[in-house]
């Protein structure tokens, strides 16, 4: 089984899989393509033959079948390694975390428009900026430390769902916002955030990020302001 995906820096879609695979042990070839959106590039060539969105991350099982977009990605893997806790097992607590990926998969659009996933700079000088002049950013904000407060309740922790699983992953790279933006969260949001770095699968993204040490313009808006 082989992952595709793009730079570990910035590919905030391409980690979702990849920390969920690792944190559930599921072994996988990883390929990495370094993100060039210019017509006919070696990025667009590797994935011409796989998916015809030209995008990652993708996921090509062993027979040569290839899936694509996060949330089919997350039920291959669940339907093909059915002994893990992917989704929560009781039915309602399931449904409730496929509703919580999908929104993400959706929504928070100036969270992500304004905060682009950057591991590896310190961004919160930017954060404060935004949080000045983008009512936005609140407002996504305010919806994403409820609905992660909401499901800790319920659960108990330290993650979503009690366990690490599909919605944890999911929200990674959200918390990677959350943390280099400086952007506020409630109490028990910020325990949540650091639940989530300190995980293993994750912590083991961000390594490898911080390790890339190649930067692309188009996907840096702040670093120099930074």
């Amino acid at each position: 089984m082989k992952l595709y995906i793009g730079n570990k820096n910035y590919s905030s879609w391409s980690m979702r899989p990849w920390v969920l695979l690792k944190a559930f042990g599921i072994p996988f070839e990883e390929v990495k393509l370094r993100f060039d959106f210019t017509p006919g590039s070696t990025f667009y060539q590797a994935l011409k033959p796989i998916t015809p969105t030209g995008k990652v991350p993708v996921l090509v099982e062993d027979d040569g079948f290839a899936v694509w977009d996060t949330l089919a990605i997350t039920e291959a893997i669940a339907e093909q390694f059915p002994e893990h806790a992917i989704w929560p097992l009781e039915r309602q607590q399931r449904a409730r975390a496929r509703s919580l990926c999908a929104e993400m998969h959706a929504g928070f659009g100036k969270l992500r428009g304004l905060c682009p996933m950057n591991v590896d700079v310190d961004l919160r000088a930017v954060g404060a900026k935004l949080l000045s002049t983008e009512p936005g950013l609140h407002t996504d904000l305010a919806r994403l430390d409820a609905l992660w407060c909401e499901a800790l309740a319920a659960s108990g922790g330290p993650f979503l769902f009690g366990a690490f699983g599909a919605t944890d992953a999911y929200f990674a790279p959200l918390v990677m916002r959350v943390t280099r933006y400086g952007l506020p969260v409630s109490a028990p949001a910020a325990a949540y955030v650091a639940a989530i770095e300190q995980h293993p699968a994750v912590a083991a993204w961000v390594k490898d990020a911080m390790a890339e040490q190649d930067f692309l313009d188009f996907e840096e808006p702040y670093r120099q302001q930074a």
